[in-house]
């Protein structure tokens, strides 16, 4: 990416000659690293590949944490069926959804094997590792409960994906917290509220409880600055933007999953926002 260097530099130098180049230069550069993010790090070939395999991977691993204690229930089974309908599936991605599924709940997958194949496209695309995470983690706790089994599995998930332990437990408390945030605000999006087969009994949280959701929810300290706050909260949408997922292989399917992501992510933020406002003045 080199072109707003060039163009920045030129109208830097024809305003203010050298010093006006220098800052046009800079300009130019920023504006180049802030196109280049979007731009896709795949060939389409290479994009159809890597969506075949994720949406492969995603329901396989579906499957297996499913499976985690032993049997499926019919309310799992119909959780999957619930990601399926808000997915808006074709009815033969449906059919290879459902095959995948069924793959990954049998007593001989390979979690090894799988995580093999997909970490040989993911190393090339950094961010799409935690990507798949961040679904299978979600879909885990669509139902509203996550017992230790499933957790179990969950991190076997991820290290198998080079996931270091604090990693993983500071990504599940914060996709707990999105979770529990979206529920008191009504948003039953991509992940749902309470089990599939009908509504769990809900009681919303205090104002400071659902404050300290917020903070959770972003994955920063309520000590956090207004500066590192809102850094984290640019990072965390730019990481679920549309273009950028379908640039690194997310199926357009799932698409959807992360612009609720984005919406729970905005909605924290703005409380943070107007709670630092009301008490700051």
């Amino acid at each position: 990416m080199w072109l707003g260097k060039v163009i920045g530099a030129l109208l830097g130098f024809a305003v203010a000659n050298v010093f006006g180049l220098v800052v046009g230069a800079f300009i130019g550069h920023m504006f180049d690293k802030s196109l280049g993010q979007f731009k896709p790090v795949l060939s389409a070939q290479e994009r159809e590949q890597a969506e075949h395999l994720f949406f492969e991977t995603v329901f396989q691993l579906m499957g297996y944490v499913a499976k985690a204690d032993g049997r499926i229930s019919e309310e799992e089974v119909a959780q999957a069926e619930q990601h399926m309908a808000q997915m808006r599936l074709s009815g033969e991605q449906r059919q290879q959804a459902i095959a995948h599924f069924k793959a990954g709940a049998e007593p001989d997958f390979d979690l090894v094997a799988l995580g093999g194949r997909f970490n040989e496209v993911a190393n090339r695309l950094p961010k799409l590792k935690q990507t798949l995470l961040t679904y299978v983690i979600n879909m885990a706790l669509a139902d509203g409960r996550l017992d230790p089994a499933e957790e179990a599995c969950l991190s076997q998930i991820a290290a198998q994906m080079g996931f270091s332990g604090f990693a993983f437990n500071h990504l599940m408390a914060m996709l707990r917290a999105q979770a529990g945030f979206q529920q008191s605000h009504g948003a039953g999006g991509a992940f749902g509220q309470g089990h599939a087969g009908g509504q769990q009994s809900y009681r919303p949280p205090s104002a400071a409880d659902e404050l300290a959701m917020a903070y959770e929810a972003l994955g920063v300290d309520e000590q956090v600055s207004d500066a590192v706050l809102k850094k984290t909260y640019r990072k965390l949408i730019s990481e679920n933007h549309p273009d950028k997922l379908m640039g690194q292989g997310v199926p357009q399917e799932m698409i959807d999953v992360a612009t609720e992501r984005s919406k729970t992510i905005q909605t924290a933020y703005d409380l943070i926002k107007k709670h630092r406002k009301a008490v700051n003045g």
